[in-house]
């Protein structure tokens, strides 16, 4: 099995940046997609930032030109850069991944979900 393990949240004024990291088990080379989901309290999950194996990243609308995905594969781990947050930003982001490549089963993998809150 993955495990994930997300760090770096935390309390942060409007306009500040925050960088949350997702470290892998397993080499995030062989997971074609990781993502990062976020849910605030009271309302649906929304998918805000998704990256390929090779390259591709896309983002929820509304956190283009603020937000940044990578994957660095030698730390085995995924970052969300934050920037410019503002209080609708505010919630529990989790990480998720593909099941690597050759497993015999493909379910996908969750962290255990980090706080972000942006207030004044």
């Amino acid at each position: 099995q993955v495990q994930l393990v997300e760090s770096g949240g935390g309390w942060v004024q409007p306009g500040g940046s925050l960088r949350l990291s997702c470290r892998a088990s397993v080499r995030i080379a062989r997971i074609h997609t990781m993502r990062w989901y976020r849910q605030a309290l009271g309302k649906e999950q929304e998918l805000v930032a998704t990256a390929t194996d090779d390259g591709k990243t896309d983002y929820l609308d509304s956190v283009k030109g603020r937000f940044t995905i990578s994957r660095d594969n030698a730390k085995n781990t995924v970052y969300l850069q934050m920037n410019t947050l503002k209080p609708e930003d505010t919630g529990v982001y989790m990480c998720n991944a593909d099941a690597p490549f050759g497993a015999l089963a493909d379910p996908d993998y969750w962290g255990q979900g980090i706080q972000v809150t942006v207030s004044s």
